[in-house]
Formats: structure tokens, C-alpha cells, sequence
């Protein structure tokens, strides 16, 4: 029931430590975390205060390449960096190059990968994948099974439901000519995507703009409106009161 803690470890001071756990050279972990069994912390990751990483969990975890993978290996990735008071379920895997805000909450069984920033106050679903070279702002939800495809921009306060699908490829892994367009989604500040919404490559979802249940959206979006259906079209313009400004919220 050993652990290994590297000596050049440091572990704040009211700190508890599961069976089995692996916490690698240069690692900084701050006052009152919770590590779970089995779990391991990659070399030079720092962590913040009270923050909770349940059991199986994986935490600064370096990237690994196909020999067709179209991503080139970074000479070196900064260490992954967890804020104060961030929360991970059980069998998590968060990659180098992370840089997670205050109070996250990343549930069981997701995935963050390498080169990702998240604002404070946002939670990742269970079995939810936010992809490489991604930015996602502050307070948003994304639910469980969402998948956000690399390279994309999401904004604050934005609502993702279970099973909605981004992408960043119109050729499908095919040709060169994918290279010169591939580009991932942008979602701007207050829009909700409703479940199982599919975003092809490229598109814009403007703010505090709605995406039906099942739309497959081909076009940008603009501003304020409600579009539905495969493909998605305009169906109404948000209600007022829906609006992110009359939330109240800060």
C-alpha cells in the first residue's frame, strides 16, 4: 500500500494521500488537497488549494502521436496548472499544457488534452472531451458525452448539452486539400447548444444563441436567434428574458 512521492515533491500542508498513488519529480501540491488512490500526478504539474482528484486519475499526462497524426510533437509542453479549489471524479486524465481556472469541475471518465485553458467556475461533464488547442471561458457547462473538437473557441456562460458533436475536418481525413481549411468551432459568450447537436467545421455560433435538440448546424449563426432542424435554419428569435443580460447573473 505504498505510494511513490518523488523527493523533490512538494505537498502542502493538511494534504492526504490514497494507496498507490505516483506523485513525480517537481511537483507542487498545495494546502488540504484530497488525492484518491491510484492516481498520478506527472512531473513539474502544480496543483492549488483544496483541490480533490479521486481515485484512477491522471494529471499532467504527456501527449502521444499516431504516425498519421496530423499534430506535430512540441519540443516541450509547460506543466499542466490546477487552480484553488478544483474538483476531479475518478479516472479523469488531464494532459500537460493545461491551464484549469478556480473551482472546476471535471466529472469520472473525462478528457482534457494538452495546450487547453478553461475558466474558473466551469464544468466538464462526465465522459466529456475538450480537445487540443482549446480555449473555454468561464461558468460554462458542458455535459455529459459532449465533445469539443480541437482548435475551437468557447466562450462564457455557454450551456452544451449531453452528446452535442463539434468538428474540424469537411474532408473527413481525406486529401491534402483538408489541411488548408481544418478549423474548429467558435461559441460565442451565452449560446446553449441542446442535445446531440452536430457543429460542422468552422462555424460560428453567435452570442446568447440558441441550437435546437438534433440540429446539424452548416452555417453561422447569428446573435440571438433559435435555429432548428438538419440543416439548422431560423426558427425564432430568443425570448427577452432569456437573454444571458437579464440573468443577473455576475
Amino acid at each position: 500500500m505504498e505510494n511513490y512521492i518523488a523527493e523533490s515533491a512538494k505537498i502542502g500542508s493538511g494534504a492526504s494521500i490514497g494507496c498507490y498513488s505516483v506523485i513525480e519529480q517537481d511537483v507542487q501540491i498545495g494546502d488540504n488537497c484530497q488525492i484518491g488512490h491510484n492516481v498520478v500526478i506527472k512531473a513539474g504539474t502544480i496543483i492549488g488549494n483544496n483541490v480533490r482528484i479521486d481515485d484512477c486519475t491522471v494529471i499532467g499526462k504527456q501527449p502521444m502521436r499516431a504516425k498519421r497524426s496530423i499534430f506535430k510533437d512540441e519540443k516541450q509542453l509547460p506543466p499542466a496548472k490546477i487552480g484553488d479549489n478544483c474538483m476531479f471524479g475518478a479516472q479523469v486524465v488531464i494532459y500537460t499544457g493545461c491551464v484549469l481556472g478556480q473551482n472546476i469541475l471535471v466529472a469520472d471518465g473525462a478528457a482534457v488534452r494538452e495546450n487547453v485553458t478553461i475558466g474558473e467556475f466551469t464544468i466538464i461533464g462526465r465522459n466529456a472531451t475538450v480537445e487540443n488547442f482549446t480555449t473555454v471561458g468561464k461558468k460554462c457547462k458542458l455535459e455529459t458525452n459532449c465533445y469539443i473538437t480541437a482548435y475551437s473557441q468557447v466562450g462564457d456562460y455557454v450551456f452544451i448539452a449531453p452528446g452535442v458533436h463539434t468538428t474540424n475536418d469537411n474532408f473527413l481525413g481525406r486529401t491534402e486539400e483538408r489541411f488548408k481549411h481544418f478549423k474548429g468551432v467558435t461559441i460565442k459568450t451565452g449560446a446553449r447548444l441542446g442535445g446531440h447537436a452536430v457543429i460542422l467545421p468552422g462555424k460560428v455560433i453567435g452570442e446568447d444563441a440558441v441550437i435546437a435538440a438534433g440540429a446539424v448546424v452548416t452555417k453561422d449563426v447569428p446573435p440571438r436567434v433559435i435555429v432548428a432542424g438538419a440543416p439548422a435554419r431560423y426558427f425564432r428569435d430568443v425570448p427577452e428574458e432569456q437573454l444571458l443580460k437579464n440573468q443577473g447573473w455576475d
